[in-house]
């Protein structure tokens, strides 16, 4: 009688474990799907952002060859009358002198940005200096200037981009959890239906290692809060 009495309550105590294991498995399950969830949204968010930092960026990259270009435009056109006003000045035509110089500040004022112009003053000053033409152009980090904010810009979505793909991996983690939550519960489940204890005991033991494995494994993904 003794003996049965112990046995039955080695049952007892192993049925207690299990509720107890079911019960905590089941609430890390619901973490473990709710922080996947959390992180596949995370991950929408920021894949929409960084496309529209990259369609941003893409136009302001657009606007940067279009700007570039009109400055082109424009020192070719005063370039242009600098060397008609050398000529005239040459021939000691001080009419047409006075002339050409006033269409070439006029042009200036009225379309030569506060860079291009630093850079055109720079580029004046390097052809007196080596009696060589130089263009603005030709000053360091001007032609990329015009790129800077698209640059920034496609830095973002790259970096935002990256972060989302974070998400996704820890999205993915979570979801192997998740997976692994649900085989313990399984063995758990049909723990009950064996008769004898040690078969009881060797899925309680695997399901425990389970459950130890999974529960590690979460906790060295980034929590996220909404």
């Amino acid at each position: 009688m003794s003996v049965e009495n112990g046995k039955k309550k080695r049952e007892e105590f192993l049925e207690f474990i299990v509720v107890i294991l079911l019960g905590v498995t089941a609430v890390a399950t619901a973490w473990s799907s709710w922080q996947g969830g959390l992180h596949g949204s995370q991950m929408d968010q920021k894949y929409t952002k960084s496309n529209n930092y990259a369609s941003e960026g893409n136009s302001e990259y657009n606007a940067g060859i279009q700007s570039l270009t009109q400055d082109m435009m424009l020192y070719n056109e005063i370039n242009s009358l600098m060397i008609d006003m050398h000529f005239a000045d040459s021939k000691g035509d001080v009419d047409e002198v006075e002339k050409l110089d006033w269409k070439i500040e006029e042009l200036i004022n009225a379309n030569m940005s506060e860079d291009m112009y630093a850079a055109f003053s720079w580029a004046m000053t390097e052809t007196e200096r080596l009696g060589e033409s130089v263009s603005p152009f030709e000053m360091d980090g001007f032609m990329e200037s015009y790129f800077d904010y698209a640059n920034e810009l496609l830095s973002e979505s790259e970096a935002i981009m990256a972060e989302g793909d974070k998400n996704n991996t820890h999205g993915d983690n979570q979801g192997l959890v998740s997976v692994i939550y649900a085989v313990v519960l399984f063995l758990l489940g049909i723990s009950a239906s064996f008769k004898r204890l040690r078969e009881k005991y060797i899925l309680l033991i695997v399901s425990f290692i389970g459950f130890v494995g999974a529960t590690v494994f979460m906790l060295t993904i980034p929590i996220v809060m909404p």
